[in-house]
């Protein structure tokens, strides 16, 4: 797998245990630091479900759990029906 700065990513527990609450993150570099084989260390954005940058981050991450995404999903918000 080659990657790309400015590639988006929905990390999850397949990436990694620690993230059992996935995070959709926005790279910037793979760090040059040494690891497990099938393992990296990612540089980035954690974004949250507008896109927005919310907090820069480094990731330690299975490079086969990473699923690679196009846009961020829209998020669908129940509107409260109008009282009668």
């Amino acid at each position: 797998m080659k990657f790309q700065a400015g590639e988006l990513f929905y990390v999850t527990r397949r990436a990694s245990p620690q993230f059992v609450k996935p995070i959709y993150f926005r790279l910037i570099r793979v760090l040059d630091l040494s690891t497990y084989q099938g393992w990296i260390w990612l540089d980035g954005y954690e974004l949250n479900a507008a896109g927005d940058a919310t907090e820069r981050r480094e990731i330690y991450v299975q490079k086969e759990g990473l699923k690679r995404l196009r846009v961020i999903p829209r998020q669908y918000r129940h509107q409260k029906e109008p009282s009668a």
